[in-house]
């Protein structure tokens, strides 16, 4: 049975990061849970995290990311790159289905098992099932009107929800 059902979008203006993330787990055609947690705040609570993919694997890199953070002092980005190395290169997390978002109060990050260390251009970054949705609606708000990272995180996958059948609007944010 193949599990959908997440949307993590982070929006970073003004010095401010806001991430957001649905709270719904589906097997196929059905919801398994409507109000999951899938962004969290970690090291102090001077980091945001958000994933999407499969939980265990999910769990699984949060936890490597949060070991990763506590050997490096709290560098983010020292820690993304070294959590991506390790995730390209070790037999064991390579086979993990999984995707994160990381932000502190420097950096926005996204997080792949290619090894890839993305920090977007514009301050917008999304994953999931619905992250294109949120992604488009996201960029269009940040472009178009002068609401906070919060607010449009909200809106963002308010719309989301409103199209990917995977998406609910049991929205979680934390911002920094």
């Amino acid at each position: 049975m193949k599990y959908h059902g997440t949307t993590v979008i982070a929006v970073r203006k003004d010095g401010k990061t806001a991430i957001a993330a649905d709270g719904q787990v589906s097997a196929g055609s059905t919801v398994l849970k409507s109000n999951a947690l899938k962004v969290r705040r970690i090291y102090h609570d001077k980091v945001l995290t958000g994933f999407a993919g499969a939980t265990a694997d999910a769990m699984a890199l949060l936890e490597k990311f949060e070991a990763k953070l506590n050997s490096y002092g709290g560098n983010l980005m020292r820690a993304a790159v070294e959590l991506a190395k390790d995730w390209r290169t070790d037999k064991y997390l390579r086979r993990l289905e999984a995707m994160m978002i990381v932000a502190d109060n420097q950096n926005l990050l996204l997080l792949t098992g290619n090894g890839d260390v993305i920090e977007p251009e514009d301050g917008v970054v999304a994953i999931g099932s619905g992250g294109n949705y949120a992604l488009a609606a996201a960029r269009a708000l940040l472009q178009y009107t002068s609401l906070s990272p919060r607010e449009i995180v909200e809106a963002s996958l308010k719309i989301a929800a409103g199209i990917c059948i995977y998406t609910n609007d049991k929205i979680s944010v934390e911002e920094l």
